[in-house]
């Protein structure tokens, strides 16, 4: 059942890393396995064997899920965006407005009596605002032709998705936005669909892009992770800022279409996909629970067992 549930929140990253406005790791925040994620990533990068082989065996689980998201979104699911934008806004808006009280209930002992640092929820919000401001209509943004891939043309986009994966596992923050304010969104998601039909003429950019994710990864994981040790309740209260100003990327997801729509307003706003979100992530919460008590049960039992 655990594998399941890794499976799920992969799959669920990978579909938020794919929408323009959402971000892979506010989906792993509000799941509550952000802090896991973090520090399986950091171990794989600088752990001992030990924690590289335990790393391993759970970001290849979760990455089973993320890919096979992934595959979907690229190959399936982006006309479904595109063709219920506002139903899948309503959905995201469900999942972000739901989890917000759940996060600051099991962060509540970080939280209390350090209000000061609210500040630091106005600067995540405002983060988010300004790239939000930045993101083109239209998904098109500066002209990218991939299909003329250059020298400095391949430094760009390796530029760029270190840029966008330091930003998708940030809470809040949209790699997608980032590839729609630089013009490499739609050629990306191209590039990919393209690779994924086994036309090979796009795997140099392809290539070259995952080189980027990689080395966004190794330069960025290892700062969350000190910050959530050692400066624990800033980064909760940042997160949350970066949630809340996640709303307005949302709520702006379908001006970034290929077509652009209106941003969502009160007229198509979806209450029975909002509420669908809310139900969906007190259901996970619920499930995450429930392993958690089991593990905890094993681990006594464990214990009794040895003593």
């Amino acid at each position: 059942m655990k594998m399941i549930m890794n499976l799920i929140n992969g799959f669920c990253m990978a579909l938020a890393d794919s929408v323009p406005g959402v971000s892979g790791g506010t989906i792993a925040f509000l799941l509550g396995f952000y802090d896991k994620f973090i520090g399986a990533l950091d171990s794989l990068i600088a752990g001992k064997k030990e924690e590289k082989i335990k790393a391993i065996k759970y970001l290849f689980k979760l990455g089973i899920g993320w890919g096979i998201g992934l595959v979907l979104a690229v190959l399936a699911l982006t006309s479904i965006f595109e063709s219920h934008i506002y139903q899948v806004s309503s959905l995201f808006l469900g999942f972000i407005l739901f989890a917000i009280p759940v996060i600051i209930l099991e962060e509540k002992e970080v939280l209390k009596g350090k209000y000061w640092n609210i500040i630091f929820t106005l600067i995540g919000i405002g983060v988010v605002l300004l790239i939000g401001l930045l993101s083109p209509a239209g998904g098109e943004g500066f002209k990218v032709d991939i299909a003329n891939l250059n020298f400095g043309l391949g430094i760009y986009i390796f530029l760029v998705a270190m840029v966008a994966i330091s930003a998708m596992v940030l809470p809040g923050i949209s790699g997608s936005t980032i590839l729609l304010i630089c013009g490499i969104y739609v050629p990306i998601v191209s590039a990919l669909k393209e690779v994924l039909t086994l036309n090979l003429a796009y795997l140099p950019v392809v290539i070259i892009f995952g080189l980027g994710i990689l080395t966004g990864i190794i330069c960025v994981i290892r700062l969350i992770k000190k910050c959530l040790e050692k400066f624990r309740s800033q980064s909760i209260y940042c997160i949350l800022g970066l949630m809340i100003g996640s709303l307005y990327s949302i709520i702006q997801g379908p001006t970034t279409l290929d077509v652009a729509q209106p941003a969502m307003n009160f007229g198509s706003f979806h209450i029975v996909f909002f509420i669908l979100g809310g139900v969906i992530i007190l259901g996970l919460q619920g499930l995450k629970k429930f392993f958690d008590n089991k593990q905890e049960i094993k681990e006594i039992e464990e214990k009794n067992g040895e003593n």
